[in-house]
């Protein structure tokens, strides 16, 4: 007792292969003061790592998780505890063989070796899959199998010797302290079953255990313990003839949600296919009421019967094995699927590192200690892990629950980059929802809202305008032409928007002014009615959101940002409130928005009030109180499709009859509702207008993405010393617009690349592109732009090729498309270049 410690500058709480790395990172970068606690023993507490199968598979269709996945191999490389076997995903289905094309794709992108495979490939490769099964498959040379508990052992080792790390295995955690701080509370103490240290920073990274342990400093991780089924069956002569622990490469039975793994002379296979089975924290064992360890819970056969049924098929040996080891193992799944990462909404330097899986432990590792360390991490953008991207609706058990209940099955599903929700829908929905259904309204969710993507009402207008479908299935998914015929009506006439889940904030007091220059990139300190588009960096000048904000009152600012980013948003503008002068509040639920735009927007709003709508009167950028139709309003005059128009805003109370005054006024200007997939694609690509989380992320600066003012505000604020040594640096790429020459494939018909992030820039002899800093050129965006009767995307190039009339290629499906650099630098339109139709 007398050696465990009172005080230390970290307390990290868990010791399975994420808190193993992060405390090595830690280490790395300066913390010298770090305890390590965990309630089992080492060097396997009894955790998911320890029942981990411990292969990676690096290709994905996300970069962040590839980011995280490629840095980890390296790390288990480093340290001699990688077993490079390969891997092979084998299809059973046509849809499977194209998804293969798909993954094609995202390894080109990423730079992963990867090839697909005929039958005989297959066959070659592993003998005893049966040929009759399958279809194809796709093959990976780097899959791995590694060693995650010594990787752990070595992470401790490392920063026990640099005298930076004391761990305290069989250690329970009772409590964790917090005192007030002034905006929200604070970590000040973790009180043990040993003993109490007081710390400034704990970091919980003890997986399906973590909501237990954040509940106890009053914080939310939203993830639930789910499981997994595995059992070891032989032995089996091919494979203890081979005297290796893995002689094959890794088979993923894709679309049965299985894998075969070798183990020496034994088969592994795993199941993401039978029912999802969630538990609750309270009902893990203890390490010494557990058979085996906490995570490794008594398996149920009747679960997994058809899945071994369906592996037999695949391997008819594995039928004459005996099951020599079967688990229901633990691990954790969140409401999206995705880790949960970073700084705790509810609680002052109170780090969340969770649902991790082993592939990424050590990556993640290195991007918490980098994220704790400089503010933000610098391996890869967290966007898609950011606990806080989480509104408080979605970190209920019951949201939770449903979600990882619907996206288990999808562990090895085919997900479309557009696919919805099916579960916990219209839990959030503006005013005028009634209305909208009344229009036959298709919708998407956005951050938890629902929100219209196009108008069933509107079908007439596909004929109108002459718009065609998508000939393949994939591409047509999730897509309606509809959208194409809104835009134009939009163009010709004029559209109503239903933008209610725009993200709302109201920053005000005696010191707002420097508070919010201090935030942002751009110069607030505007008269009253004047607005502001503006980044906001990290400190190291990267993007870490975009923001449009308005002066309200000489002491009042509005800040409205995207429905997908209000968490991470108003996270960061609380973390940084200063202790007094400054109130925050999120108005998002108080008020409605619209948008109305169009050549015919203006003349209709005029004849609701009495306020002059005119350029001359009222103009672009500015905004002020109106009535319309007798309703308080806040009129906005911007444009996010590149129309004339304006955002409007009014108490949610008058939302219903707001928009009913609009609509009926409308009829005589031939309006019509318009869905979110002209407002949030086609208008706004054809504007050139960037999005966080696709161009807009943390790899970039303003100077790269064009948004680089023409002098820098004497105001300090975040970022602003890396931002001005970017101003003086020649950029290493540049945001460009891409037009497509051709859109048909190799089997005639038209294709239409998603834009979702994953699909790669290529020279004309189908080489990567990447730039200086090692950034691969890929598509951000893309979808069509009606108005000019061509399908455009955005990309980053190197400066070299960022020039107008360029020739390249986008790979899309494993297939080669042509485009041509059609606009570069800070005016990336091509519809309405010089903003004339936005200020008439």
């Amino acid at each position: 007792m007398s050696d465990f410690p009172a005080r230390a500058d970290c307390v990290v709480i868990g010791a399975g292969i994420v808190g193993n790395c992060l405390v090595g990172h830690l280490s790395e970068l300066g913390w010298t003061d770090i305890v390590l606690l965990d309630k089992g023993p080492l060097p396997n507490p009894g955790g998911s790592t320890g029942h981990a199968s411990n292969f990676i598979f690096p290709v994905d269709h996300s970069k962040e998780i590839v980011d995280l996945t490629v840095d980890s191999q390296r790390q288990y490389e480093a340290l001699g505890l990688q077993n490079t076997c390969g891997g092979i995903e084998v299809a059973r289905s046509p849809e499977r063989m194209e998804e293969f094309r798909r993954r094609m794709t995202s390894a080109k992108c990423w730079g992963i070796e990867a090839r697909l495979l005929t039958v005989d490939d297959v066959v070659e490769l592993v003998p005893f899959i049966d040929p009759d099964v399958i279809l194809g498959g796709f093959y990976t040379p780097s899959v791995s199998a590694v060693d995650s508990l010594e990787t752990g052992t070595q992470m401790r080792r490392r920063a026990t010797e640099a005298g930076h790390l004391q761990t305290f295995a069989n250690t329970e955690v009772l409590d964790i302290e917090t005192v007030a701080g002034p905006n929200r509370p604070r970590v000040s103490a973790v009180v043990t079953d040993r003993g109490r240290i007081e710390c400034n920073t704990v970091a919980i990274a003890c997986g399906v255990w973590s909501p237990k342990l954040a509940e106890m400093a009053g914080a939310t991780i939203p993830l639930t313990p789910a499981v997994h089924q595995m059992v070891d069956v032989g032995p089996f002569d091919v494979l203890v003839e081979t005297n290796q622990e893995l002689a094959y490469p890794i088979v993923r039975d894709m679309d049965t949600f299985c894998y075969e793994r070798q183990s020496a002379g034994s088969m592994e296979v795993g199941s993401y296919a039978h029912r999802p089975i969630l538990h609750r924290v309270e009902d893990i064992p203890s390490n010494e009421e557990a058979a085996l360890s906490p995570t490794e819970m008594p398996f149920t056969p009747d679960d997994f019967d058809e899945q071994l049924e369906q592996a037999i098929e695949l391997m008819e040996f594995l039928g004459d094995g005996e099951i020599k080891y079967a688990i229901n193992g633990l691990l954790s799944l969140t409401p999206d699927a995705a880790p949960v990462l970073g700084p705790a909404v509810e609680v002052e330097n109170l780090w969340s590192v969770a649902a991790v899986w082993v592939k990424e432990g050590p990556g993640v590792g290195r991007l918490m200690a980098e994220w704790m360390t400089h503010g933000y991490p610098r391996l890869t953008d967290p966007h898609g892990s950011d606990v806080t991207r989480f509104y408080p609706q979605d970190r209920n058990v019951i949201h939770i629950e449903t979600r990882a209940d619907e996206h288990f099955n999808k562990t090895y599903g085919i997900v479309h980059p557009r696919e919805q929700w099916a579960t916990r829908r219209n839990l959030t929905c503006g005013p005028a929802k009634a209305r909208t259904d009344d229009l036959g309204a298709f919708y998407f969710e956005a951050g938890g809202w629902e929100r219209p993507h196009w108008y069933e009402s509107n079908a007439d207008l596909v004929e109108h305008y002459g718009i065609a479908g998508r000939t393949h299935e994939w591409d047509a998914r999730w897509w309606s032409p509809i959208t194409d015929a809104e835009h134009l009506h939009l163009r010709e006439h004029c559209g109503l928007v239903d933008i209610s889940p725009f993200q709302v904030f109201e920053v005000s007091g005696p010191d707002v002014v420097p508070y919010i220059e201090k935030m942002v990139v751009n110069k607030c300190d505007l008269p009253v009615g004047r607005s502001i588009y503006t980044p906001v960096l990290t400190a190291d000048g990267g993007f870490r959101s975009d923001l449009t904000i308005v002066r309200l009152a000489e002491d009042r600012f509005r800040i409205a940002t995207g429905a997908f980013d209000g968490g991470r948003d108003e996270y960061w503008f609380r973390h940084n409130l200063p202790d007094e002068g400054v109130h925050f509040e999120n108005r998002t639920e108080a008020l409605a928005t619209y948008g109305v735009w169009g050549p015919n927007a203006i003349a209709l709003l005029q004849t609701l009030t009495e306020t002059d709508l005119s350029q001359e009167a009222f103009g672009y950028g500015q905004a002020r109180n109106a009535l319309l139709s007798g309703i308080p309003t806040q009129m906005f005059r911007i444009s996010y499709v590149g129309d004339a128009g304006f955002e409007i805003y009014c108490p949610t109370s008058a939302g219903l009859a707001l928009w009913d005054a609009i609509a009926e006024a409308g009829q005589d200007f031939n309006l019509r509702p318009v869905g979110a997939g002209v407002y949030g694609t086609t208008g706004r690509l054809e504007k050139g207008y960037r999005l966080m989380g696709a161009e807009l992320e943390s790899d970039y600066n303003p100077v790269e993405a064009g948004l680089a003012r023409p002098r820098v505000k004497a105001a300090d604020f975040i970022g602003k010393e890396a931002y001005l040594a970017a101003r003086e640096a020649e950029p290493a790429a540049q945001l460009t617009m891409l037009r497509f020459d051709s859109l048909r494939c190799g089997e005639g018909y038209n294709r239409f690349p998603m834009g979702a992030g994953n699909e790669p820039v290529l020279t004309t002899a189908g080489e990567r592109i990447t730039d200086s800093h090692g950034r691969v050129s890929r598509v951000t965006t893309a979808g069509n732009a009606p108005s000019l009767d061509a399908y455009l995307a955005m990309a980053y190039l190197p400066p070299e090729l960022a020039a107008v009339g360029a020739e390249l290629s986008v790979m899309y499906q494993n297939e080669l498309y042509p485009v041509t650099v059609a606009a570069t630098g800070a005016n990336l339109a091509l519809f309405d270049p010089d903003d004339s139709r936005m200020k008439a």
